[in-house]
């Protein structure tokens, strides 16, 4: 389908297209074997303009006065992960790790940090989850108590998305137990701050080129200038950054599911059996149809909900959730049709289509479950017919 992208925009997906052809494509396969953190390939980000997409021109990005660049993100975030959606996550989490800053940070914090991650010299995390604290956010147990003009943490975060790699984490704590959820505290912590270690790499099943480890606080000691926002708001600030940035990962299922879409067709025209190419079996067709139609319903929701966000739009928590939803579950049922289409071949490593379906399933699992997610819907549907009422 035509979008009608502007001049910038047709420009940020051909080069993150051209990016993701030329400099990524010859390396996903060692890359996810072995590991790789990506950071030659984030240099590369850096120097074509994608890593501030979403951060005002004011601090060093691209976009404008009164626009989140959502959109931006969104478009480059496909791209990279038709390729490698691993990869992709290093520019994509941290816009998470950012958007605390963005969205609540002070002036200072903001012109102290933004610049070097719309750069591209510094990367960004996101710290909310815990070893007893996934989907129950408000089970975390990380502390953090004032002392003077510093607060000490304590604590450990686990399976934090560019964890050990980002310079800057925005971390929430707890600061007081008695409050709940409202006694949570956002702030902003830098690597190498005394107190702040990290553990062990995590083996994962798929985006391997993305780095997640567990993060370590031993009275590690933060400046109290480095509180967003007020003390107590942690939690607000952990909602709003997820509103925003549950596109992005929207826009990771959606690139992958397209990968897998083009592998699958490309693969239909050139395998023969009984004599003639599987893409003249009704089944396969059937198959690569379903899988377009699912793609192209995603990406409308998906960019619907991005100029939504753009636009100005105050709440937009059920359409963040619904994108995120849909297009995780369109890229699993793709990916796997598309190992499908392959037979034998697709489950070898020797084909794209194996990684592409290990790294669509952690869409359906961080920044929310897809059980969430429902959660989320449902609740805001109810609330909005109450007010009809």
């Amino acid at each position: 389908m035509n979008y009608f992208l502007n001049e910038e925009e047709q420009m940020i997906v051909d080069t993150a297209r051209e990016l993701a052809e030329k400099k990524i494509k010859p390396v996903r396969e060692k890359y996810d074997e072995e590991e790789i953190f990506p950071w030659d390939i984030v240099k590369e980000m850096a120097a074509v303009g994608l890593c501030g997409l979403y951060i005002s021109e004011e601090y060093g990005g691209m976009a404008h006065k009164n626009e989140k660049g959502i959109m931006k993100l969104c478009l480059a975030v496909e791209e990279l992960s038709k390729v490698c959606g691993g990869i992709s996550l290093a520019m994509a989490a941290s816009a998470l790790g950012t958007f605390p800053i963005i969205l609540g940070g002070s002036e200072e914090q903001k012109k102290k940090y933004l610049p070097p991650i719309a750069a591209g010299e510094k990367l960004a995390a996101f710290a909310l989850t815990e070893a007893n604290a996934g989907s129950d956010a408000g089970a975390m147990r990380t502390t953090a108590v004032k002392k003077g003009d510093k607060y000490i943490l304590n604590g450990t975060k686990q399976w934090i998305t560019n964890g050990g790699e980002a310079e800057i984490y925005t971390v929430i704590a707890i600061t007081d137990k008695s409050k709940g959820t409202r006694g949570a505290t956002a702030f902003i912590v830098e690597k190498g701050m005394p107190g702040f270690t990290f553990g062990k790499k995590e083996n994962k099943m798929g985006i391997r080129a993305s780095a997640t480890r567990e993060l370590i606080f031993q009275d590690c000691e933060v400046p109290a200038e480095n509180v967003i926002g007020k003390e107590g708001t942690g939690f607000i600030h952990a909602v709003n950054t997820l509103n925003h940035s549950r596109p992005g990962v929207a826009a990771q299922a959606l690139g992958i599911a397209t990968g897998a879409l083009n592998e699958a067709l490309a693969y239909s025209r050139q395998r023969e059996q009984f004599g003639v190419k599987i893409s003249t079996f009704q089944a396969i067709q059937h198959m690569l149809a379903n899988m377009a139609v699912e793609i192209e319903a995603a990406r409308a929701l998906l960019y619907s909900t991005a100029r939504m966000i753009d636009a100005g739009a105050t709440d937009f928590a059920k359409e963040s959730a619904m994108c995120k939803y849909f297009a995780s579950e369109v890229a699993m049922r793709v990916t796997t049709n598309a190992v499908q289409v392959f037979g034998g071949y697709g489950y070898m490593k020797e084909y794209p289509v194996e990684k592409m379906m290990r790294d669509a399933k952690i869409t359906q699992i961080y920044e929310g479950t897809s059980q969430i997610q429902l959660n989320e819907i449902a609740t805001k549907l109810i609330k909005e017919q109450v007010k009809k009422k």
